[in-house]
């Protein structure tokens, strides 16, 4: 790593613990914008990552996308550019030096407008690409990264200047080596932004039938090419898609809500108990009732 990419990495990770006092997540006064710090490696956390930018400035994380493992840390950011259910652990902090980390959130429609503005060509049938990349962090992007972050301690600021800044970090990433990947979530007709309708159609009638031909159908293509394209994009079937997600969710009631487990399987979509504690063992390494005493005790420790 360049000098200049070590001091900004360093001022960056002095912002971050300082607008982070303790560990947690933080959403920040800029829309979109979280910090992140953490004192020790954690246990596997499965979430559904929302099209972002997430970039280390101490610390390294891993992030499993089905089978497919990415490792970031400092000289590197992440980025996924679609709804992604997907397993992540920080495997490198500790007290004297924590895990801190920045994520920005996007829009296919601030996607779409940096597109516009700076006229970015795209060959129109360029093939899907996976939706989750790690990338070489390079000067002008965390210079972009650095000005948006320092806003925090200029509040009077943040209306006016934020959006240039989220703009030129889009812009910055839509100019990088894979820009072609993250632009084609906003091109309409291209294979990636088809099948970004199709995930979306997924997630929001998760606990319903997963009907491919209706699937196949809002993405425009034959059920054999959109099985091929989406498991292209997410790196699985939609049924394995479907299933992290039912599974994400009935953790998330059975842990917030101490609801049964045989309800939270209906409500999440199963038509069969005992199917669904087999899927929650495959996946959590361990029967419903188990998993979430495990986790609640954990809680207490913590």
């Amino acid at each position: 790593m360049s000098k200049e990419l070590l001091e900004r990495k360093e001022e960056l990770a002095r912002l971050i613990e300082h607008h982070s006092s303790q560990d947690g997540v933080y959403e920040t006064a800029i829309p979109s914008l979280f910090v992140i710090r953490n004192s020790n490696v954690t246990e596997p956390v499965y979430r559904v990552y929302k099209p972002s930018l997430c970039f280390i400035a101490q610390g390294t994380k891993e992030i499993l996308l089905a089978k497919e493992r990415f490792e970031y840390g400092p000289a590197n950011y992440l980025i996924s550019s679609m709804n992604l259910p997907v397993i992540g652990q920080i495997i490198k902090a500790s007290p004297n030096a924590p895990y801190l980390s920045f994520k920005l959130e996007f829009t296919q429609s601030q996607i779409l407008k940096v597109l516009n503005d700076s006229e970015f060509k795209l060959a129109p049938k360029e093939n899907a690409k996976r939706a989750m990349y790690v990338g070489q962090i390079e000067l002008p992007l965390l210079d972009a990264i650095l000005r948006l972050v320092r806003l925090l301690d200029d509040p009077k600021d943040i209306p006016f200047l934020a959006p240039i800044y989220t703009d030129e970090i889009l812009y910055r990433l839509l100019q990088g080596p894979y820009g072609v990947t993250l632009a084609q979530i906003a091109m309409e007709g291209s294979s990636t932004y088809r099948i970004r309708e199709a995930i979306e159609q997924i997630i929001e009638n998760c606990d319903k039938p997963l009907r491919i031909e209706e699937l196949a159908e809002t993405a425009s293509m034959s059920i054999s090419s959109f099985h091929r394209h989406f498991k292209e994009v997410t790196a699985m079937s939609p049924i394995q898609f479907q299933k992290h997600l039912r599974l994400q969710e009935a953790r998330r009631l059975l842990l917030s809500e101490s609801a049964d487990a045989a309800d939270v399987a209906f409500r999440v979509g199963y038509e069969s108990a005992s199917q669904f504690s087999r899927e929650y063992s495959r996946m959590f390494g361990s029967p419903p009732r188990a998993d979430i005493k495990r986790l609640k005790e954990d809680m207490l420790i913590g």
